[in-house]
C-alpha cells in the first residue's frame, strides 16, 4: 500500500464525465498521496483506450476494463482490487470536486476502529447548487423509507458539523480494510442502486459506524449515466426494493414490506406511468417484480 487514498470509480458511456472527475482531482488534489482506477464496465466503445491516452503521462491514474457489464457494486469491487491505497474512496463518475480537503475525512475514518465509512457533503451541480447529501434518516421498519437530509436546500452552512448518519452515499464514500474485514465486500446481488443501503447495513450489524463530514463538499451531476426516468432505472429500482427487504428484515416484518411495497407499484406506480403515458416505465415495473420473484437463492446472497 504506497497510497495514502485509492479513488474508484466506474466508467460506463461516460468519457467525458469521468475525464473532467480526473481533470478535477489533478487541478485540486495536494493533501494527500493518491491514485484513481477507473473501471470501464464494458462501455459501448473502448473508452479505456482513450482515457489511457488521454492521462498517459500521469502514473496516478490507472485504467483498467471490464469485458462484461457488471453493475455498480461488481465495477467497484473489481476496481478494489487493483488499488493500492491505504484508504479507498469509491466515487461516481459523474462527479468532480473544486478543492481538497479529503485529508479531513481520513483524519475522521482513523480516528476510530469502529468508523465504517466517511461521507463529504454533496451538492448537486446544476443551477444553485443546492445539497444533495448531508446525511440520511433511518429507514421505517416496513416501508424502507427515509430522507435525505438537507436534499434541495440551499447550501448556507447549516450542515458543517459533522455527524453520525443512518447510511453511506454510494456517490462518494471513503472506508479502509478494517470495513473490507468486519463488513465484506459490498454485495453484488443488486447490479445497480440499493448497494451502498445494504453495505451500510452489513456495517452496523458489525458494529461500525456511518460519517457524515462537511470538511469536503463532491458536486455530483446525478444519474448521467442511466437517465431520471428510464427503464433500466425503474426496473432495478423495483427489483431492488424488494431484494432489500428480502435481504434486511425478518419475518413478519419482511412479508409486511413485501405486501406494502407490491401494493405501492401496483396501485400507484404504474397507473401513474399508464397515465403519463410511459407504458415502458410500466413494463419495468412489471418486469422488475417478476424478476424478484424469480431471483434464486444463491443469487440473492451473493
Amino acid at each position: 500500500m504506497d497510497k495514502d487514498l485509492s479513488f474508484i470509480t466506474i466508467n460506463y458511456n461516460g468519457l467525458e464525465d469521468t475525464t473532467a472527475l480526473i481533470s478535477s482531482l489533478q487541478r485540486c488534489m495536494h493533501t494527500v498521496d493518491w491514485e484513481i482506477i477507473v473501471v470501464d464496465n464494458c462501455s459501448r466503445t473502448d473508452e479505456a483506450s482513450t482515457l489511457n491516452e488521454r492521462f498517459a503521462k500521469d502514473s496516478r491514474v490507472r485504467i483498467v476494463r471490464s469485458y462484461n457489464n457488471i453493475g455498480f457494486a461488481g465495477g467497484n469491487n473489481f476496481g478494489l482490487r487493483h488499488a493500492h491505497g491505504r484508504n479507498f474512496m469509491f466515487i461516481n463518475n459523474d462527479t468532480f470536486i473544486e478543492e481538497d480537503h479529503f485529508d479531513e475525512l481520513i483524519k475522521r475514518l482513523e480516528s476510530d476502529s469502529n468508523i465504517g465509512a466517511v461521507c463529504p457533503k454533496i451538492r448537486f451541480a446544476q443551477g444553485k447548487r443546492p445539497i444533495q447529501f448531508a446525511g440520511f434518516t433511518d429507514l421505517s421498519r416496513i416501508t424502507l423509507r427515509n430522507s435525505g437530509i438537507g436534499c434541495g436546500e440551499q447550501d448556507n452552512g447549516q450542515y458543517d458539523q459533522p455527524s453520525q448518519t443512518a447510511f453511506a452515499h454510494g456517490a462518494a464514500l471513503l472506508f479502509n480494510i478494517n470495513t473490507l474485514e468486519r463488513a465484506g465486500m459490498m454485495s453484488e446481488a443488486y447490479f445497480l442502486y440499493y448497494e451502498e443501503m445494504d453495505w451500510s447495513m452489513r456495517m452496523r450489524e458489525a458494529g461500525l459506524q456511518i460519517w457524515y463530514d462537511p470538511a469536503q463538499t463532491v458536486f455530483h451531476l446525478e444519474s448521467q449515466s442511466t437517465g431520471q426516468q428510464s427503464p433500466l432505472r425503474t426496473f432495478y429500482m423495483c427489483r431492488n426494493r424488494l431484494l432489500f427487504a428480502r435481504r434486511n428484515r425478518t419475518i413478519p416484518t419482511r412479508w409486511l414490506s413485501y405486501a406494502y411495497l407490491a401494493a405501492v407499484l401496483l396501485c400507484r406506480d404504474i397507473p401513474q406511468h399508464l397515465v403519463h403515458r410511459r407504458k415502458d416505465l410500466a413494463a419495468a415495473s412489471i418486469r422488475g417484480l417478476w424478476a424478484f420473484i424469480k431471483m434464486r437463492r444463491k443469487d440473492i446472497e451473493l
